[in-house]
């Protein structure tokens, strides 16, 4: 009985691991910023120009940044599984800032709209 017991956590500890594995091409942490930072602006481009292809524009966002979809997505599940997303997207924020000036007043009021919705939840009706 000992020996089933002393298995039967010997297994449980050697179940528990990551959710993911790290991905054999991944993406580094200042990299993937960079990457998002771009596709933002690509998606801004889309809004201003209607008629403009977001996958050809994020083909070509990929392409710059020498990296394949497939290891952009890999390393995004990665990153979010461990909860580094949040530093990379305010990294990218920066970079965004730091390309143009009067984004950061968007940036901001974007920041204090979300911020407050989170303090103050809708109240439910009975």
């Amino acid at each position: 009985m000992k020996k089933l017991i002393f298995i039967f956590v010997l297994m449980c500890l050697f179940s528990c691991g990551d959710y993911v594995n790290k991905p054999k091409n991944l993406i580094s942490e200042d990299k993937m910023a960079e990457i998002m930072a771009d596709l933002a602006i690509n998606d801004q481009a889309t809004i201003m120009y209607p008629n403009s292809n977001l996958e050809a524009g994020t083909r070509y966002v990929l392409k710059t940044h020498n990296v394949q979809s497939a290891d952009y997505i890999e390393s995004f599940k990665y990153y979010l599984v461990k909860e580094k997303m949040s530093t990379i997207a305010e990294d990218a924020q920066k970079i965004l800032v730091k390309k143009d000036p009067k984004a950061e007043k968007y940036v901001r009021d974007k920041k204090s709209k979300t911020e407050n919705t989170l303090q103050n939840p809708p109240v439910l009706s009975r």
